[in-house]
C-alpha cells in the first residue's frame, strides 16, 4: 500500500517539471498546476491529475510545492481567496522552491501562520540538467520539524541540502550565491576581452582560467559554453537582472551597501538593452567584444 503523502505541485516550468518528474518516478502521486496548462500533460501520463486553480491543486493535499519565477507568481498562487494557503488544510506544508525576495515570503509566512499551515522557503541552485538529475543543492529555512518532514523529497530532487535557520535565512543565501555568480560571468567577461585583445588564444585561455587560482566550479561548469561561444541559456541575462534586483532592494530595505552588485546590475541592462536579455547570462563577453571593437572570424 503507498503511504506516501499526496502532493500538490505548482509551476512547471524550465525547473518546476524535471522536479515534479522527479517526484512522480519516486511514486509521490501528484496534482499539478501550472498557468500554460499544456505543460501538465508530460505528469498526466505518469498518474498526476490537473487542478485548474493553485487553490484546487493545495485542496486536500498533505504538501503543496511552488517553483515560480517571481514574486508576482508566488503572491498569485498562495496568497488570496483562490490561493494555495487559503485552500490547503490546516497543519498542511507548503514548501517554495522559487527564488523570490524576502519580502514577499514574509508576507507568505505570515499568511500560512494565520491558517495554521507549515511554511518552508527552499530555493534550489543549479540547472536543468541538475534539476532532471536530482542533484540540485537545496537551501531550506522555516519550522525544522517541518524541514525533517520535507526532507525525504528534498533527497529525491537534491544532491546536496542545507537546512539554515527558522526564518528567511534561505532566502537571503540564494540570493547572495546568485550574486555572486552573475558577478562572476561579469569578472570572466571582462578578462576574457582583454585577453582576446592581447592575442590570446580562445580556447587555451579559457582553459588556463579555468586551471587557475582564479577558477571556481562556475566557471568550470561554463568553460565548455565559453569555449564553444554556445549561449544558449541555462539562465537568461534578464533573469540575473530579476535577482540582482531582489537582492538591491532587500538590501536598501536594511541598508546594506552593495556598491560591486549595482554596478553589474548596469551591464545585465546593456545585455538586455542590446539584444542579449535572452542569452546566457556568461553571453556578457560578446557585449565587451563589441565595445571593445573586437572582430571575430
Amino acid at each position: 500500500m503507498n503511504t506516501l503523502p499526496n502532493i500538490a505541485w505548482i509551476g512547471l516550468g524550465k525547473m518546476g517539471l524535471p522536479m515534479a518528474h522527479r517526484l512522480a518516478d519516486a511514486g509521490y502521486k501528484l496534482t499539478v498546476h501550472n498557468r500554460s496548462m499544456d505543460k501538465c500533460a508530460e505528469l498526466t501520463n505518469k498518474g498526476a491529475s490537473v487542478a485548474a486553480s493553485a487553490g484546487a491543486a493545495a485542496t486536500g493535499n498533505e504538501i503543496v510545492i511552488s517553483m515560480v519565477a517571481d514574486d508576482a507568481a508566488l503572491e498569485a498562487v498562495a496568497l488570496g481567496e483562490g490561493g494555495a494557503i487559503a485552500n490547503a488544510a490546516k497543519g498542511a506544508l507548503f514548501i517554495d522552491m522559487s527564488t523570490v525576495s524576502p519580502a514577499i515570503s514574509v508576507r507568505v509566512a505570515a499568511a500560512a501562520e494565520a491558517a495554521g499551515v507549515q511554511y518552508l522557503r527552499s530555493p534550489v541552485n543549479g540547472s536543468v540538467i541538475q534539476a532532471a538529475a536530482g542533484g540540485l543543492v537545496i537551501l531550506s529555512s522555516g519550522p525544522e520539524d517541518a524541514f525533517q518532514t520535507a526532507k525525504p523529497l528534498f533527497e529525491i530532487m537534491g544532491g546536496k541540502i542545507f537546512y539554515i535557520g527558522a526564518d528567511e535565512q534561505a532566502r537571503y543565501l540564494k540570493l547572495s550565491i546568485n550574486i555572486m555568480i552573475g558577478i562572476t560571468a561579469s569578472m570572466m567577461g571582462e578578462a576574457l576581452a582583454f585577453g582576446e585583445a592581447g592575442g590570446l588564444d580562445w580556447a587555451e585561455m579559457v582553459d588556463i582560467i579555468a586551471s587557475s587560482a582564479a577558477g571556481s566550479p562556475v566557471i568550470n561548469y561554463k568553460t565548455d559554453t565559453l569555449k564553444d561561444r554556445d549561449f544558449r541559456p541555462a539562465f537568461t541575462a534578464r533573469q540575473m537582472a530579476k535577482d540582482f534586483d531582489l537582492a538591491l532592494n532587500s538590501a536598501a530595505d536594511a541598508n546594506v551597501p552593495l556598491p560591486v552588485t549595482a554596478l553589474v546590475r548596469q551591464q545585465w541592462n546593456a545585455m538586455i538593452g542590446t539584444g542579449r536579455g535572452e542569452a546566457d547570462f556568461f553571453a556578457y563577453v560578446e557585449l565587451l567584444e563589441d565595445l571593445a571593437g573586437i572582430k571575430r572570424e
